[in-house]
């Protein structure tokens, strides 16, 4: 707010801030920030302007002087950090969301991880947020999971190849018996994943060990498949590829012309959207993207 007033007095505000500039309407970032100071937005822009050899924490001590002069207990630094947290994760599952998708369509930065409306402020004036996220542990392990015909294995090994990381598909850890049963388009059951469940959990533990980073392409239809597998949920990372039924029965379609002995046809489809638990703390991306947007969209949304 403080580089806004600065460079509206220079003349230098792009147009479209200046509509939000001040503290007229109560719900926008000025007005709730001033709020907060219990400073009126004139009175600080007049000392702002009065005073351009003045840092933000000089400012600030201003505003803070002025406010406990009027009788106002001096804020917490509990009471900063809440307000901070608020402001910083506006548009997330709040009532600006709507405005948020409005804005980012409107500047044409849709497509990009934008969660809150810093992230929208930082892609549209040319930053990466996402890239920067610095106080997240990046991960590790990779898992790409959906049904079959989804396209794990090419986003797998396209990803891998952009981050330089190991690929392995969960298929090479199925024992025979699983694999005569797939081929004889037979599901698997429960019983029949175990087995393969505790190789992919013990390959997974050996990467996470220090064997390098990895991305493993794999169903991983159900949360419980999914909690075998995850060893380490700070070092883990899931990317669902979703789409419509239609679109991934023509990929098997395709796939039975192209490779006639692979052992999942379309008929298989059916059983394995029906075991399909959605997960609800992974990326989602789309089947119908191009395998370039998709791994753009990993990288993006997991700041790699």
């Amino acid at each position: 707010m403080l580089d806004k007033i600065r460079l509206h007095a220079q003349g230098a505000l792009p147009p479209d801030y200046v509509t939000n500039l001040g503290d007229a309407k109560p719900t926008v970032f000025d007005g709730r920030i001033c709020r907060f100071l219990r400073v009126r937005f004139v009175d600080l822009q007049t000392q702002v302007v009065a005073r351009p050899d003045w840092s933000d924490g000089e400012v600030l001590a201003w505003v803070e002087e002025q406010s406990v002069a009027a009788g106002h207990a001096a804020r917490t630094d509990e009471e900063c950090e809440i307000f901070n947290a608020f402001l910083s994760k506006r548009g997330w599952r709040d009532a600006g969301s709507a405005i948020l998708a409005q804005r980012a369509a409107e500047s044409a930065v849709t497509g990009k991880p934008i969660a809150t409306m810093f992230d929208y402020i930082d892609f549209d004036e040319g930053r990466d947020p996402v890239a920067e996220r610095a106080w997240e542990v990046k991960p590790e392990v990779i898992v790409v999971m959906g049904v079959a015909g989804a396209g794990k294995t090419t986003l797998g090994r396209a990803l891998a190849a952009r981050l330089g990381w190991a690929f392995l598909d969960a298929d090479a850890f199925h024992p025979e018996a699983n694999l005569a049963k797939l081929r004889a388009g037979s599901p698997l059951d429960d019983a029949d994943r175990a087995p393969w469940l505790a190789a992919l959990r013990a390959r997974i533990e050996a990467q996470l060990a220090g064997a390098g980073r990895l991305v493993l392409a794999c169903s991983a239809l159900k949360q419980a498949y999914r909690d075998t597998l995850w060893v380490d949920r700070s070092r883990m990372r899931l990317v669902f590829l979703d789409g419509p039924a239609e679109l991934v029965a023509a990929r098997l379609a395709a796939r039975e012309v192209s490779e006639p002995g692979h052992p999942l046809a379309v008929g298989m489809l059916a059983s394995q959207l029906a075991a399909l638990e959605p997960p609800a703390d992974a990326v989602r991306v789309e089947v119908a993207r191009t395998t370039p947007e998709q791994v753009a969209a990993v990288c993006g949304a997991l700041g790699l």
